[in-house]
């Protein structure tokens, strides 16, 4: 299928089309001072990252315009509901279509269907409805934290946002047309597409059981309102617990395969050295002697409440943060104020689902001078994070435990 209006970027308005192609207008003077880096990012982002509003968001950090690569401020991250105009934004492709809703259609069929279909977003719209809070993460998010530092979009803490995700379950757009017992993955294909042909299209697959759990869908809200347009409208595929190379935006086409998707962003993009990462979700298709895909997010948190370095009073000090994982849910966030010696519990807040994000808190007591937080989640299969970094060259899976300064 023929990607849709794929020449036309963003062609609702002049203003956008100039956001992005070519004319990127200059930030303001309290755009450019506002930027606020993870520390550790190499040198070379603190001199070309600004803080830029694409239409419908706020100031989000960017990293790229072309393909656009927008980072969300840690303050953004401070509720487990991340607020659309507040997502972060990660294209792979800078041919980015105003699709238009009228003639989109999203075909269904492959090798390892039984038959073809086409539909509409009304069509989509009509069938079975579900509900899922789930974290989306780019799989490179806090790439730019790695040492050495590796090649890639040189991400920080801000790759990532949680929403609540409303569309049909993939499962049911599959049994339109009825998958047949070859059928070992699905692959999606987005409208968006390569400035130049030589560039491959952005074509992704998951294995067929993790495409008919109950939590896949293909999504057509975030948080209540129609997929804002950097975050795949109209509509896109949800994967809970996945990393978001595999959330498709603009979702064109769907295709049962019966062999494995050879596409270049499957193999040899996105993988991991076989063995390197305690996972269990595994792609076994796509694995190799030396190589796996990446699949489920690693157990991870987040200090949102103060950044290092933070000037805080003497006496009680109420830290707080995010933690998730790949959807085995949260068992558990400890802090240590004296460098992991000890560990003391935090408070958990509100359960949004096992593949959301989960609020904790912790208060400490906070000495003149120098004051280390250092904060560990642990999810339900006993899975923690590390005390030093996983190194791989894509620079992915970074869950090191963060440990930061307070200065009362």
């Amino acid at each position: 299928m023929q990607k849709m209006n794929r020449r036309h970027f963003l062609s609702t308005s002049a203003a956008a089309s100039a956001a992005l192609i070519g004319g990127l207008r200059q930030p303001t003077e309290a755009e450019a001072a506002g930027v606020d880096l993870t520390p550790g990012v190499p040198t070379g982002v603190n001199s070309s990252a600004i803080m830029e509003a694409l239409p419908g968001k706020k100031p989000l950090i960017k990293l790229s315009y072309r393909p656009p690569n927008y980072e969300a401020p840690l303050e953004y991250l401070r509720t487990p509901i991340t607020p659309n105009d507040e997502f972060y934004v990660r294209y792979h492709l800078s041919d980015i279509p105003n699709v238009d809703v009228k003639t989109y259609k999203i075909a269904v069929g492959g090798d390892g269907a039984n038959g073809q279909a086409e539909i509409t977003l009304d069509e989509l719209k009509k069938m079975p409805a579900v509900e899922v809070v789930a974290v989306n993460q780019c799989s490179g998010n806090r790439r730019g934290l790695s040492k050495p530092h590796v090649q890639g979009v040189e991400w920080g803490y801000g790759a990532m946002g949680c929403a609540r995700w409303k569309g049909a379950r993939l499962k049911d757009v599959l049994d339109k047309v009825g998958l047949k017992k070859e059928t070992i993955e699905i692959g999606f294909n987005g409208a968006d597409g390569p400035a130049v042909d030589k560039t491959p299209d952005f074509i992704k697959s998951i294995p067929v059981w993790k495409a008919v759990d109950e939590s896949t869908i293909v999504a057509y809200e975030m948080n209540g309102q129609p997929l804002p347009h950097f975050n795949g409208f109209p509509a896109r595929i949800i994967v809970p617990g996945w990393t978001g190379t595999y959330w498709i935006k603009h979702v064109i086409a769907i295709n049962a395969l019966t062999k494995p998707e050879t596409n270049f962003w499957m193999n040899p993009a996105y993988r991991i050295p076989v063995g390197k990462f305690p996972l269990r979700d595994r792609f076994i298709t796509q694995e190799n002697a030396t190589t796996t895909p990446i699949t489920e997010m690693v157990v991870n948190s987040l200090i949102t409440s103060h950044r290092d370095g933070a000037k805080v009073k003497t006496g009680k000090v109420t830290v707080s943060g995010m933690a998730w994982d790949g959807g085995y849910g949260i068992r558990a966030v400890e802090v240590s104020t004296d460098g992991g010696k000890t560990w003391a519990a935090a408070t958990l807040g509100e359960d949004l689902g096992r593949f959301a994000f989960r609020p904790w808190s912790f208060n400490l007591s906070a000495k003149a001078g120098k004051n280390s937080v250092m904060v560990n989640a642990t999810n339900r299969i006993g899975q923690a994070q590390t005390s030093e970094l996983i190194f791989n060259p894509a620079g992915y899976h970074n869950n090191v435990m963060q440990n930061i300064t307070l200065v009362a």
